[in-house]
């Protein structure tokens, strides 16, 4: 995928953002539950997490391509903030006319078994459901969830400091997931969803954003174990020069470049006007990208040995959010049988045409 001079601007300006200010200590110290502030408040000054809205709401009507493109660069970073979710949060909440802030959100619902409900209470909604590991919930300014109506689809936005106490949570990577429960819960700001905007459309963009970013973590785990391999001596030479580490590296890197093009397929796929054809393509992206994890994972940390699970090392910054991401907003086994449903519908005929693309 071509890259236009806009973006590639965009992505040099984001990565001496994160460079300079999403630090090692900074991620270690968000994973014992300090929030990154300083680091969210120079994403947000860019304007990055509410571009793709209309000037109207206070975006900049950005190419989604470009957000995503700079979900790869905080990725790469293991930036310890939501900004995929602020993006998504944004883009539920002003298509549906509800109010925003400059600050963290949140969105959900991101599991495929979670159901929320409104009920009419007079003038007002009350809410009833649990959405269960909401990203960085207990930092949110503002939670959007979408949630099932008397009339269809709707969208809620609720106050973080209003909102229920979390159930506190994290993953893998000691990144905030938290749950909410809804017991009756009184919401005012509330109002339907328009076309194009929907769950499951949440649920096929959050798992792209998880892709793309998973994609800039297998760059960063590439480089450093190419880096580890050239510094590392033994029995009198680079470990770089012995086939079996090549062989390892080969592998490790041809993963990567997959996982960059599957998830450049999914964003390509973007604004198309064809939800069903848009859901594959995102398909093919998570699940391919979830393969890559698994084994780019494994052959990094067989090039760096014992090194590379130690805390005081980069290695697991990276290879612990592959672990946790690959089963968020869908696992493999979930967007893989998506693939193959696609195909099933479309018939045997069709197979080797949607194949090469004719």
């Amino acid at each position: 995928m071509a890259i236009r001079e806009e973006t590639r601007m965009l992505l040099e300006s984001m990565g001496r953002l994160f460079e300079d200010l999403c630090t090692k200590q900074v991620v270690d110290a968000a994973e014992t539950g300090v929030f990154a502030a300083e680091l969210w408040q120079a994403v947000s000054e860019t304007g990055l997490p509410l571009a793709a809205l209309p000037e109207s709401a206070g975006g900049a009507d950005a190419e989604w391509s470009d957000l995503y493109a700079a979900l790869r660069v905080a990725g790469r970073y293991a930036a310890p903030i939501p900004l995929a979710e602020t993006m998504l949060a944004g883009w539920i909440a002003s298509s549906a006319g509800l109010d925003i802030v400059d600050g963290p959100m949140t969105v959900g619902p991101v599991r495929a078994s979670d159901r929320l409900s409104l009920t009419r209470d007079g003038n007002g909604w009350r809410l009833h459901g649990t959405a269960s590991r909401l990203p960085y919930a207990s930092n949110a300014e503002k939670i959007v969830l979408i949630v099932d109506g008397p009339d269809g689809e709707m969208a809620v936005a609720i106050d973080g400091a209003a909102a229920p106490a979390p159930q506190s949570g994290k993953n893998i990577a000691n990144e905030s997931r938290d749950t909410l429960v809804f017991d009756n819960f009184p919401v005012a700001d509330a109002a339907p969803l328009p076309p194009g905007v929907s769950r499951s459309a949440l649920y096929r963009r959050g798992a792209l954003a998880r892709a793309t970013m998973m994609s800039g973590a297998l760059e960063r785990a590439m480089d450093l174990a190419v880096g580890y391999a050239q510094e590392r001596v033994q029995f009198g030479r680079p470990i770089s020069k012995f086939q079996a580490v090549q062989q390892n590296l080969a592998v490790l890197s041809e993963q990567t470049a997959v996982a960059v093009a599957a998830a450049n397929l999914g964003i390509q796929s973007l604004g198309q006007g064809d939800a069903e054809r848009e859901e594959f393509q995102i398909a093919i992206a998570k699940t391919r990208v979830g393969e890559a994890a698994t084994l780019a994972c494994e052959l990094a940390h067989q090039v760096h040995g014992a090194i590379g699970f130690t805390k005081e090392y980069a290695l697991q910054l990276a290879t612990r959010r592959l672990w946790s991401w690959r089963e968020e907003f869908g696992s493999d086994p979930e967007w893989a049988a998506k693939v193959g449903a696609y195909f099933c519908a479309k018939g045997a005929d069709r197979l080797w045409p949607i194949l090469t693309g004719d």
